[in-house]
């Protein structure tokens, strides 16, 4: 399904708003196993699916910033596209919090809010957004925090 494309002022308008939702992604154990190696993070909670069970996790569950790293694909898939934008990146987070942990097998999808947008300098814009990873058949969130990247408008 294409994304919407807004021009930069009906974007600002919806400040306030829900502005996108994933599709949803599973975090099976294969993945969780691949972001171990890339991150070199072998913590037993992750890789471990017998020592894992004995843990009050009951099985080997995502890392968090495996979770969290999936937020640009969430986004590229739900947010609208800003007409002339010719590029975007992060900028940092702010008071991200781990709420719950994503299990192994589950499926998550990332929920955007716009909070704020505001000129950086000349052809560059900051956004904050509110974001909420949510688990399928889950009341907590896996995690919430505030996320801020900029656009860079491509000279006319």
């Amino acid at each position: 399904m294409a994304r919407e494309t807004v021009s930069l002022g009906d974007y600002r308008g919806r400040i306030g708003e829900e502005i996108g939702v994933s599709r949803w992604f599973e975090l099976d154990q294969a993945r969780i196993d691949r972001f171990a190696d890339v991150t070199e993070d072998w913590q037993y909670i992750h890789i471990d699916r017998d020592a894992a069970s004995n843990s009050p996790f009951g099985g080997t569950i995502a890392h968090g910033y495996l979770t969290l790293s999936l937020l640009t694909a969430m986004a590229d898939d739900a947010m609208p596209r800003i007409d002339g934008v010719a590029m975007a990146v992060n900028y940092g987070m702010n008071n991200v919090r781990f709420l719950a942990p994503v299990r192994s097998g589950a499926r998550v999808r990332g929920r955007f809010k716009l909070v704020d947008v505001a000129a950086r300098g000349p052809g560059e814009w900051r956004s904050m957004l509110g974001v909420s990873v949510e688990i399928e058949g889950e009341i907590k969130p896996a995690l919430v925090g505030e996320w801020v990247t900029l656009a860079f408008v491509a000279p006319s």
